[in-house]
């Protein structure tokens, strides 16, 4: 779901994308490639980092670091991935964060947290909630976060905060407990929150 949305939105606002799964053949891969069509591609993991210049981790966060095991770490050399996943349910979640465990996995990738805060929907369409809010990011690289504010940005957002290095991950991925209870409150994905200061 959260690929999905991500690579559709990627794909209307021109890029080449290649979807990536354990299996080349993947029905859900398949049927998203089928119903965007043009530039939208699929293949393995492996064949998706050999193919970009910047990757989005949308894997389940307990499986984030196989999946990108299995996609190649030669592959990610040099590249900015950026890590929107979540381990679920937060409580399982160990001394390191989610996209620290990646970069420290990965050294030679330019490892990106952000959007990791929100719905899908929602981080490729900030205006699905009114007014302005915030979405974070964090990582040790500044060009990788360059381009990943530059997307960002291009996917609507304006208040781009950045926590700094990778450790603050902690922060972001933290935040799925209130999340998930804001969730169960409000009744809707379509939330978000606003630093005021």
């Amino acid at each position: 779901m959260v690929g999905d949305a991500i690579a559709s939105k990627l794909i209307a606002l021109g890029h080449e994308v290649m979807m990536g799964s354990r299996d080349a053949k993947n029905a859900k891969a398949a049927a998203w490639a089928e119903r965007i069509g043009g530039r939208a591609q699929i293949g393995t993991f492996a064949d998706t980092a050999r193919f970009a210049q910047v990757l989005f981790n949308c894997t389940h966060g307990a499986n984030s670091v196989d999946a990108l095991r299995a996609a190649g770490e030669k592959n990610l050399a040099g590249k900015v991935v950026i890590d929107v996943a979540n381990i679920l349910p937060p409580a399982v979640r160990g001394p390191e964060s989610l996209g620290e465990q990646l970069q420290k996995s990965f050294p030679e990738a330019k490892v990106v947290k952000a959007l990791n805060t929100i719905n899908c929907e929602v981080m490729v369409d900030p205006s699905k909630v009114p007014g302005s809010h915030s979405v974070f990011m964090s990582g040790n690289d500044a060009a990788g976060k360059s381009t990943a504010r530059q997307l960002l940005e291009a996917f609507g957002w304006r208040d781009i905060i950045d926590l700094g290095d990778i450790s603050n991950a902690r922060a972001t991925e933290s935040y799925m407990s209130l999340w998930l209870a804001l969730w169960n409150t409000l009744g809707t994905l379509h939330f978000n929150i606003k630093v005021v200061h």
